[in-house]
């Protein structure tokens, strides 16, 4: 295992796992651990050995969220954080949701606001029972910027979408989980099993069909269904195993 400034980074059996590392901080993220977070991210998907990034923390924390501290002198406008932030934020954000390889986010703990976001952005989200999580934007006068309007609707729906920004309150993994917003929640014990469980199931399936879902199921994000349907119906992927798996059979 290596680290990398505030992340570790273990790549074993076709799944790269990126943790932040900040435990005594509870992993607050800083605008430098955003810029390793995307490069460590860039580099799992351009190896083709690799065919899933898990992003978790260590200790009580999948992350608090920004850490303003980091920001030294330098007051959010309007509400924004600022560019330092932003800029990696976005490109990490956008690089989850839409490369080829599939993206996990193993919330093991706390998981505020920007770590949301990033988890958010994440194909899929497995919580722990005891997790903690919340969108305090509007506690601390802050307003998105890394994704969360946009894709907490689309997780949860539009009304608990609302809810859950308006109060700023904190909710469990159990209640993630029943939300859609996770696809799956188990004790933390179990947490890691898991995810390795779940890794395990989509290793063993086709590299070009994971990459089309991925391109499909956002086309339906952007699209309505009668374009959905003509966008799944019109579009050509590179799979080239179909024969050798068929044959198997």
């Amino acid at each position: 295992m290596s680290e990398e400034a505030e992340l570790l980074v273990d790549s074993a059996n076709g799944v790269t796992t990126i943790t932040f590392n900040r435990p005594d901080a509870l992993n607050a993220i800083t605008p430098t651990m955003l810029e390793a977070l995307d490069e460590a991210v860039a580099a799992a998907d351009a190896d083709p050995e690799q065919r899933i990034v898990v992003l978790t923390g260590t200790g009580r924390a999948f992350s608090a969220g920004v850490d303003l501290k980091a920001l030294g002198q330098t007051s959010p406008a309007n509400g924004v954080v600022g560019t330092s932030l932003d800029e990696p934020a976005r490109r990490l954000t956008h690089r989850l949701s839409t490369m080829p390889t599939v993206s996990i986010a193993k919330v093991n703990g706390f998981c505020f606001t920007g770590a949301l976001e990033i988890a958010l952005a994440c194909d899929l989200m497995v919580v722990a029972n005891e997790a903690k999580l919340g969108d305090t934007h509007a506690k601390f006068a802050l307003r998105p910027t890394w994704g969360m309007s946009q894709r907490l609707p689309r997780a949860v729906g539009p009304a608990k979408a609302r809810e859950l920004s308006f109060t700023a309150r904190t909710f469990t993994g159990v209640e993630a989980q029943q939300m859609g917003m996770a696809c799956r929640a188990v004790p933390a014990a179990d947490l890691d099993a898991e995810v390795a469980g779940l890794a395990e199931q989509i290793v063993a399936n086709s590299t070009g069909s994971l990459a089309a879902y991925k391109d499909l199921y956002d086309a339906s994000d952007r699209l309505g269904l009668h374009e959905g349907l003509a966008y799944e119906y019109g579009h050509d992927y590179p799979i080239t195993d179909t024969a050798e798996r068929l044959a198997e059979f």
